[in-house]
């Protein structure tokens, strides 16, 4: 048996979930649930546990992940709410802070004074690369944990959180699968 992440197995799985999921017994779906659920909160706690080590508030730390990993590396406040999940004015509550700590500066957008943009500063990004090489070594020593069957379980219950289509909706599949990376 292959001790590598076998992207065919993980389809079957998918479709397997799919089927059960169906099914008046769903037992096997949630085993895979179960499994990306487990996966996906152990490695929230990790994160969220090295960003308080690192001196910031967990949700801190996703607004400035959100910020700097933007494609233009600027977000406006807005956008951060949208990213974050949380209201627009929790959210400029959220980048005071990072503000005041010197972890992204403001600026008004040019064309609509209405807007504020909001980046990381250097100080920011160093952060979040540091937090990252801790979040690393954590959940690189979590994941050796971890059987193949579970890691394959996991990653076939996120191909439906990403809204992959169902085996039977052929032009969908085929879509989703030859598009733009």
């Amino acid at each position: 048996m292959s001790s590598s992440v076998n992207f065919r197995r993980i389809m079957d799985k998918y479709d397997a979930a799919e089927l059960a999921r169906n099914n008046e017994d769903k037992h096997d779906y949630f085993v895979d649930v179960a499994d990306a659920r487990y996966i996906v909160r152990r490695a929230f706690r990790i994160v969220e546990e090295q960003a308080k080590a690192g001196g910031i508030d967990p949700l801190a730390h996703q607004a400035l992940i959100q910020i700097y990993g933007s494609k233009t590396m600027e977000l406006p406040v807005n956008h951060v709410a949208d990213r974050l999940d949380i209201s627009p004015a929790f959210a400029s509550s959220v980048v005071k802070s990072l503000v005041k700590l010197g972890y992204v500066t403001r600026r008004r957008d040019d064309k609509d004074q209405r807007v504020t943009f909001v980046s990381a500063t250097e100080t920011g990004i160093k952060l979040l690369i540091d937090i990252d090489k801790s979040v690393r070594f954590h959940v690189d020593y979590f994941t050796r944990q971890l059987n193949l069957s579970e890691r394959e379980n996991a990653l076939s219950i996120m191909l439906f959180y990403v809204g992959l289509p169902s085996k039977g909706d052929e032009h969908a599949v085929m879509a989703a699968t030859s598009g733009d990376r």
